[in-house]
């Protein structure tokens, strides 16, 4: 036939998935719809797309699913051109207030973790600093000398290269070394001002730790898995010290 015929097949209550059947040249192809096997492997794969959101916006458990899913099938029964004015009336929020909604979300999390860390940071601080061994600077540096090392430390310009575990207060640890492979390659005025102080209290072959308040590590920038205004707890190897050479204009 120059044209396809097709004749739908009313599947039954317990026929799954529905089909139809399909005449074209003289031939019959069943066509059929995804089974549930299908379907749900592409739904687990829509709810992995909606959880990269989620977890990239480090929402975690702020938010209410149950109304995530309204708005979701909210928008899936939503009728009419999105373009119009009326399409937003269908939704209990306007999705025009999206982006105001979201930054005012993302605000109010951010200065509430801000205080709630700078909180936690000085009192544990406060009860470190009571602690046998542990040396307070002006600055507000706490550091614990395992180890002091050899006669050659390093000033704020040189390269020092070193084995490190960083922690949070609560030992969620946020960063380290690989103990395996070769120390890691530092320049002092490149890092933390807590490491710059610190890190000249030892020689090559030392070991410190080191507790920073907040002010002397990301401050309320935070970063990474770190969040702002987080003291920070640093154990550090100090392998080796790279010396730099003083140029005529700095001995000025």
């Amino acid at each position: 036939m120059a044209a396809a015929a097709v004749a739908a097949m009313a599947a039954s209550c317990t026929s799954s998935p529905k089909s139809i059947t399909v005449e074209k040249d003289g031939e019959t192809t069943v066509i059929s719809m995804p089974d549930a096997a299908l379907t749900d492997s592409v739904s687990y794969l829509v709810g992995i797309n909606f959880g990269y959101f989620i977890k990239a916006n480090n929402f975690g458990e702020d938010l209410n699913y149950a109304k995530i899913k309204k708005g979701m099938m909210d928008f899936v029964k939503s009728e009419g051109n999105m373009n119009s004015p009326e399409f937003n009336d269908q939704f209990e929020i306007s999705p025009d207030e999206m982006n105001q909604l979201f930054n005012k979300f993302i605000s109010a999390r951010r200065n509430y973790e801000a205080e709630s860390n700078k909180a936690a940071g000085e009192a544990f601080l406060k009860e470190n600093a009571m602690k046998d061994g542990i040396i307070t600077t002006e600055s507000g540096l706490q550091y614990q000398i395992v180890e002091a090392g050899n006669e050659v430390k390093p000033g704020e310009k040189d390269t020092v290269y070193v084995h490190y575990t960083g922690t949070l207060i609560d030992g969620t640890e946020f960063d380290a070394s690989d103990p395996e492979k070769d120390p890691v390659r530092m320049i002092m005025n490149r890092v933390i001002k807590g490491w710059t102080e610190g890190l000249q209290l030892i020689g090559e072959g030392g070991r410190i730790k080191l507790f920073i308040p907040a002010e002397l590590g990301y401050g309320e920038r935070g970063a990474g898995t770190i969040k702002p205004n987080s003291a920070l707890i640093f154990d550090v190897n100090l392998v080796k010290v790279n010396k730099t050479e003083e140029k005529a204009d700095d001995k000025k």
